[in-house]
């Protein structure tokens, strides 16, 4: 059981944030992104932490995390599509579409998805199954885990004490707006599923290299 992170933050100091954040960047719902904003709220009130820090030790521990969950479904997730996602209603076709839209948006998702709960932790693996290349998935990750880190860390500093609370409000808003788009985006999918096949056909002709998917030939 997670305690209280404001306190392992108090506790544990640089490596217990590093943890948090690595490990629900990697896929595990911890509450990293409170752990942030616990230890930027610590070293407003505290000498015992630099902001400075806090925000280099989140924006590390977030790359490495996200790059761990990628590298996770790159090896297993991919396989694991081919092998049973029939049973789930993914076909080749879709699988297809996956992978044609982490191509054309996959760096917007990868970016975006670090602002966003739930997506936060399991973008990269779904980068990594998709078959997204790892170069433009690092620039993204990096990115978009700086601007984060930036974001949190800076705002919780400077709001001091009265953070908590302003935190919550903006990742509630987060939320609310992420499960919209996300309901837009489902329809907008199965609207145009049969031209979004038909693009990712042209885009990626013939069938799916299995062997690239570490599945061998079938």
């Amino acid at each position: 059981m997670i305690h209280d992170p404001a306190q392992l933050i108090e506790h544990y100091g640089y490596w217990m944030l590093a943890g948090l954040v690595a490990v629900e960047s990697f896929g595990i719902p911890v509450p990293g992104e409170t752990a942030l904003i616990a230890a930027a709220i610590y070293a407003a009130t505290s000498d015992d932490m630099s902001i400075y820090l806090v925000i280099a030790t989140a924006a590390a521990a977030g790359i490495a995390g996200d790059n761990a969950g990628f590298l996770l479904g790159r090896r297993f997730g991919a396989r694991l599509l081919l092998r049973h996602g029939k049973r789930i209603g993914m076909t080749d076709a879709r699988i297809k579409v996956g992978q044609y839209l982490f191509r054309r948006h996959g760096s917007r998702a990868v970016f975006a998805g670090r602002f966003i709960p739930v997506l936060r932790e399991c973008v990269s693996f779904l980068a990594g199954a998709n078959r997204m290349h790892w170069l433009p998935f690092l620039i993204a990750n990096a990115c978009g885990a700086s601007f984060w880190a930036i974001f949190y860390g800076t705002g919780s500093y400077l709001l001091g004490s009265g953070a908590a609370n302003a935190m919550r409000n903006v990742q509630i808003g987060i939320g609310i707006g992420t499960t919209l788009v996300f309901v837009a985006l489902t329809i907008f999918l199965y609207r145009h599923e049969k031209r979004l096949e038909v693009k990712a056909e042209k885009a990626m002709p013939g069938p799916l290299k299995r062997s690239a998917f570490g599945g061998g030939k079938h």
